[in-house]
């Protein structure tokens, strides 16, 4: 099976090497966990290290708010967009209808392979019905596989429940599920990652601490980690 570098030093030795490429894998946890930071680092090191072009659709903030963020981290996405190799989307809740249209123009505009979703949580706050929700969930995996893309899909848990996700679809149409949490333990709190689910993959079934400092995020695969029951 062909991979794909997650470029999350530490990552790949937990899912067999990397993501299978073409699919899509959910990166899901509470407020703070550093789901954004995952995304975008996935996102700008397959440009600068592998050369495979990106696509960042936002349901949620603004272009510049992101780059802003990743500036702190050292990643320049605004070179990559000037060379042609990267996208920021800003999804626009009056025109629903048209975003997967213009997700599917701008994969194939610069040939992208690469798709970051952030995040499907706030897709609910514009569509209301539960169906038509799940429908366009559905609808936006279906795209994503269709371009051959290797895609990071980020939702998020609601504190103090026990499911994968906001809305409880995301886990099913995704084929890699990897989990964030931080936790207080005693007098203060930890990171942990959990490869909850990865198709085609012989991965660690077990919670490893990670960390989040100027370069991003860094996982320690050799280490294991513990937290509180849910």
């Amino acid at each position: 099976m062909e991979r794909v570098k997650s470029c999350i030093p530490g990552l790949d030795e937990l899912t067999g090497g990397g993501f299978p490429s073409n699919h899509l894998i959910l990166v899901t946890g509470t407020s703070g966990t550093g789901k954004t930071v995952l995304g975008t680092q996935f996102a700008y090191y397959g440009v600068k290290k592998y050369k495979e072009n990106g696509v960042y659709l936002s349901f949620e903030e603004p272009a510049e708010a992101i780059k802003e963020n990743a500036r702190g981290f050292g990643w320049d996405f605004a070179e990559l967009e000037k060379a042609g190799k990267f996208r920021f989307i800003k999804y626009d809740p009056y025109h629903i209808e048209d975003v997967f249209d213009i997700l599917e123009s701008e994969i194939r505009n610069i040939k992208a392979t690469r798709v970051v979703v952030d995040s499907i949580s706030a897709l609910g706050l514009h569509v209301r019905d539960d169906s038509e929700l799940r429908r366009m969930i559905f609808n936006l995996s279906l795209t994503l596989r269709k371009l051959n893309c290797t895609s990071v899909i980020i939702s998020e848990i609601v504190p103090g429940t026990h499911g994968l996700s906001r809305y409880g679809v995301e886990e099913f149409v995704s084929d890699g599920v990897i989990v964030l949490y931080y936790e207080r333990i005693e007098t203060t709190f930890a990171r942990t990652l959990h490869v909850w689910k990865m198709r085609g993959s012989k991965h660690s079934e077990k919670l490893h601490p990670y960390k989040i400092d100027r370069s991003g995020i860094t996982i320690y695969p050799e280490e294991e980690a513990f937290i509180k029951e849910r």
